[in-house]
């Protein structure tokens, strides 16, 4: 099963019994806490409202959330085991352990700003996970480095705007493991309302998703398109966030149209 068959069928990418390229013992004490929230699961069901019910936009809710974070540290994982150095924790003076549990927390927090608007949404997520974050932290950090790994998870939700540039690794992951969401099942709410704008017929061409060990670089990505919309996620939403990540050299991207009668668009490679 790939990575978006997992995602999009309710499984998990991120295995804690697998052996990972980075140190996951922080990781697997903070994210069963964390997916079992009821706060952050309440507030990942209500940023859903202005997006999908009133603004008719692709799914921001659970799903994508769920989604973004398998991503995420799946991507984190490639990067590490490809020998790439993260720089968000360590710059804190932060443990390694600690560049997983931001990218998780980021990953699901960085579009909780949707239940204010839409619009901006970015900058509103952050006052409502600093918020989160003050409670849900201290049940694992010292009060110091609660105030670190807030910092950075911050600047990571601010990032994944494509206006703010990542100066982090961790940030970078989040913003590409958003917009790594693209398949079909994004936007089928929005679909079976009728509606028939960019973003969702674009989400509607793309099949398939897979994130895997490049030979050139330390990810491929592979997309897989059934029409020639496709082109929109990959080269508008896509190449857009990958575009300032600082993981431009890290990651490739490969999209085929495998639709037979459609040959408008046969490849993109980025």
């Amino acid at each position: 099963m790939s990575d978006s068959e997992e995602a999009l069928n309710g499984g998990r990418v991120y295995d804690p019994d697998a052996d990972h390229a980075f140190p996951d013992e922080k990781l697997n004490e903070v994210l069963p806490a964390l997916l079992d929230d009821e706060e952050v699961e309440t507030l990942l069901e209500a940023q859903n409202v202005n997006a999908v019910t009133r603004k008719g936009y692709n799914d921001h809710g659970p799903k994508h959330i769920e989604i973004v974070l398998n991503r995420a540290l799946r991507l984190y994982d490639l990067l590490k085991d490809g020998g790439c150095v993260f720089n968000g924790a360590a710059d804190q003076g932060l443990d390694e352990a600690d560049e997983a549990v931001i990218i998780a927390l980021a990953a699901q927090l960085h579009d909780i700003g949707h239940i204010v608007h839409r619009d901006n949404h970015a900058y509103y997520s952050i006052p409502l996970a600093s918020d989160v974050l003050d409670r849900f932290l201290s049940e694992f950090y010292d009060l110091a480095d609660a105030v670190r790994i807030k910092a950075e998870v911050l600047h990571a939700i601010l990032c994944h705007h494509r206006e703010e540039d990542p100066l982090t690794l961790e940030a970078g992951v989040i913003r590409v493991a958003d917009a790594l969401d693209m398949e079909r099942g994004r936007s089928r709410i929005p679909y079976e309302k009728g509606g028939r704008g960019i973003n969702t017929l674009s989400s509607r061409a793309i099949r398939n998703v897979t994130l895997k060990p490049g030979e050139e670089s330390a990810v491929l990505v592979e997309i897989e398109m059934v029409n020639a919309a496709g082109v929109y996620q990959v080269d508008n939403l896509l190449k857009a966030k990958l575009q300032g990540s600082g993981l431009e050299d890290h990651v490739r991207i490969v999209a085929v149209n495998t639709k037979s009668e459609d040959r408008l668009v046969e490849r993109i490679e980025l």
